[in-house]
């Protein structure tokens, strides 16, 4: 079994991803100085500008612990992946269906071209991955809204497999030309011969 990792390397991407909604909190902190007395105005502003860098360091915080636990496995047998949730989403290669633009709960800054066109951009939760029939496994910690979310996803009576997919694009959004590709083209170069469709399916 081969695994792939998210790499922690810090992009201009995610730095705007991480510290934009600190941004958003700048108009929330001036209309409230704006009724505060003078001379407690210069305390406040260094308060309000503590505060942004210290909720900007808990989401960089979060993203390094996203990165170090969400991990890809490839083996003879099967796809999976594994989230900081400590949920595990697993295909045998036989259920795997096609790629297709799947949603994640981690950013992708991947933008998607067709022909040399661009075909689809890649949202902030949205990626590449693969469809299919799996297992999707809890652990006996998982918070509800998780539990509520695979409680939804179908269910195919003759196998009691889920309806489920595997975003690969947040390990590495371009995939499909690096060494997950090569290894998937091993057990399932068929999937690489249909287009990607501009739908999304719940990872």
């Amino acid at each position: 079994m081969e695994e792939f990792r998210m790499a922690r390397a810090f992009s201009v991407a995610t730095v705007v991803r991480l510290f934009l909604p600190s941004v958003l909190l700048i108009p929330v902190w001036l209309v409230f100085i704006a009724f505060v007395p003078d001379r407690h105005r210069s305390e406040l502003v260094f308060l309000a500008a503590a505060a942004t860098v210290a909720f900007t360091g808990v989401r960089v915080v979060r993203w390094r612990q996203i990165a170090a636990a969400t991990v890809a496995r490839l083996s003879p047998q099967s796809v999976e992946m594994e989230d900081w949730y400590g949920s595990r989403v697993r295909l045998a290669w036989r259920h795997v269906e096609r790629i297709d633009i799947v949603e994640s709960r981690i950013p992708s800054p991947r933008t998607i071209t067709n022909a040399g066109r661009i075909g689809v951009r890649t949202g902030a939760r949205q990626c590449i991955g693969l469809v299919g029939w799996g297992e999707y496994e809890l652990p006996h910690n998982a918070p509800n809204w998780l539990v509520a979310h695979r409680a939804r996803l179908p269910i195919d009576p003759a196998s009691g497999l889920q309806r489920i997919s595997i975003p690969l694009g947040v390990v590495d959004p371009l995939w499909e030309h690096g060494p997950m590709g090569d290894q998937i083209r091993q057990h399932r170069p068929d999937l690489f011969q249909s287009t990607v469709a501009p739908s999304t399916h719940p990872a």
